[in-house]
């Protein structure tokens, strides 16, 4: 597993009017080839009245994955560029659509790039940029009167509140980073002057908006 990478937030979308053509971008994370060939099947039949429904994706933890389709319009002028994109803003496991409409002005093959790149970059940018972060899940079981400074203690670190269950004592569920492990441990054994039970839970990713 990766300790950490770029990807989008689950799904989103923008338009862009460029010389009269009307370019909508459909983003969304996808995890397995299926997906996003269900997910470009989606928006095509969406969009059947388009002239052209333009994708490309980017899966798995080192990219073995890439696909770029230009529908119908000059080799290279859609496809790649939106690929490249995704590449240079090093997002994985994501999938984009590019619709365009067409307005009745041609473009050039470098109208065109420069159309699928800036909407591909503007509908990422709309349906946002998270870095899924591998962190190790702790349970903090502490007694109500601790509640108010710990809560606040760890709103203003660097580790991550996942939520709170109020039960006969209080749960915080809290993200550490792997290497960090160790000092929050210590960190809470401080913090509470050692009246608090921790218990180490699974590591899994962690979302954190970019």
């Amino acid at each position: 597993m990766l300790n950490s990478y770029l990807t989008v937030k689950s799904e989103g979308t923008d338009e862009v009017l460029i010389q009269k053509s009307r370019f909508i971008g459909h983003v969304k994370r996808v995890e397995t080839e299926e997906e996003a060939i269900e997910f470009i099947g989606t928006i095509k039949k969406k969009h059947q009245d388009a002239t052209h429904n333009c994708s490309a994706y980017m899966i798995g933890e080192h990219d073995l994955i890439q696909k770029a389709n230009d529908d119908g319009e000059p080799s290279g002028t859609a496809g790649i560029p939106i690929l490249d994109v995704l590449k240079k803003k090093g997002l994985k496991d994501t999938a984009v659509v590019v619709t365009r409409y067409f307005g009745g002005i041609k473009l050039g093959a470098g109208g065109l790039i420069r159309a699928y790149s800036s909407t591909t970059s503007q509908a990422i940018e709309t349906t946002g940029i998270v870095k899924r972060q591998l962190m190790q899940q702790f349970t903090v079981n502490i007694d109500y009167t601790l509640l108010g400074k710990l809560e606040n203690e760890l709103r203003n670190s660097d580790y991550h509140l996942d939520k709170i269950d109020y039960l006969e004592n209080v749960h915080l569920s809290v993200f550490a980073e792997i290497e960090k492990e160790q000092a929050f441990q210590d960190w809470i054994v401080d913090l509470t002057s050692d009246q608090a039970t921790i218990t180490k839970g699974k590591q899994d990713y962690f979302e954190i908006d970019m």
